[in-house]
């Protein structure tokens, strides 16, 4: 990997915190070349020179996914820079709280727009690019709620159903081109910023849940899918119990995680109605953690 040339080339997007930022390390670190995208140009900028100085070539390339031109913007940018793409990973996403009847109607459509059109454009650039190259490597980042709901979160699961169908839909599309993969990520709960960032129209503050993993897990599974594709990863043994308990027991998982996860997902105190991140961005970012690890175990552990 001395050679830059021969060094892959990876767009991410929402790269600028959580699973986006610990996925930009990771392939930084194995000196990859890089190309960041996120709304927040300020965030996208540092995380790009931190990449730089763990030894990769990292542009940042500020991006509003649920755009289609702005897309094919970032794929133009990658092209001309590097020469080519060898990975995309989608992974900008936002999230919203609160009873579907309580939210703001424009909340609900934002998710939407950044959540599935995101993908589903950062996709489209991403296979005709692979196209013209006849190889490429897709990585979408879902969720196990993409397999099994919670309630309160409906637009957030219905997009990460969204999601999974889209990932299936485009591998039997690209039967007919055995370099090209279309890859997906499937985690449990995770220690980022995203439930900070969060609109929020419960009355509750919300949390993650337990238990609840490094982000950095799912960075190291993207960048092993990036060198030996596969066509599904679940993260972790709670993950791979939800997914189980989705398709064998459906209904009993169904009643389970609507009595059990709002205990989990929001604490007691109060909160005020806020729109989070969803229509603009909001400090701070550039981090990977929200702090939820050491959350619990405080809880949990009385520390």
């Amino acid at each position: 990997m001395s050679d830059p040339e021969s060094r892959p080339v990876v767009v991410i997007t929402g790269a600028s915190s959580g699973v986006g930022l610990a996925t930009a390390v990771a392939f930084a670190k194995s000196r990859a070349r890089l190309v960041l995208a996120a709304r927040d140009e300020g965030a996208g900028a540092d995380v790009a020179a931190r990449c730089r100085v763990l030894g990769s070539e990292a542009l940042f390339f500020p991006t509003d996914v649920s755009h289609q031109d702005a897309m094919e913007s970032l794929r133009r940018y990658a092209v001309d820079t590097f020469g080519r793409i060898d990975v995309w990973v989608n992974c900008a996403a936002v999230l919203s709280f609160g009873r579907l009847e309580d939210t703001p109607a424009e909340i609900l459509r934002r998710v939407i727009e950044v959540n599935v059109l995101g993908y589903i454009y950062g996709s489209k650039s991403a296979l005709s690019q692979f196209r013209t190259q006849g190889y490429g490597t897709l990585i979408n980042v879902g969720s196990l709620l993409g397999m099994a709901s919670e309630p309160f979160a409906s637009a957030y699961v219905a997009s990460k159903f969204a999601i999974r169908g889209l990932t299936s839909c485009l591998r039997q599309e690209v039967r007919d081109a055995p370099r090209i993969h279309v890859c997906a990520v499937l985690p449990a709960a995770l220690d980022t910023p995203i439930y900070q960032h969060a609109a929020n129209y419960m009355g509750r503050a919300a949390r993650s849940i337990f238990p609840v993993h490094d982000a950095e897990k799912v960075a190291n599974a993207i960048l092993r899918l990036s060198r030996r594709p596969k066509r599904q990863v679940i993260i972790s043994g709670f993950g791979h119990l939800i997914a189980a308990g989705a398709r064998f027991a459906p209904a009993l998982t169904e009643w389970a995680i609507a009595h059990i996860g709002p205990a989990l997902q929001f604490e007691d105190k109060s909160r005020p109605p806020t729109p989070g991140n969803i229509l603009g961005t909001t400090a701070p970012h550039g981090a990977i953690t929200g702090g939820w690890r050491d959350y619990w175990k405080r809880l949990v552990f009385r520390k």
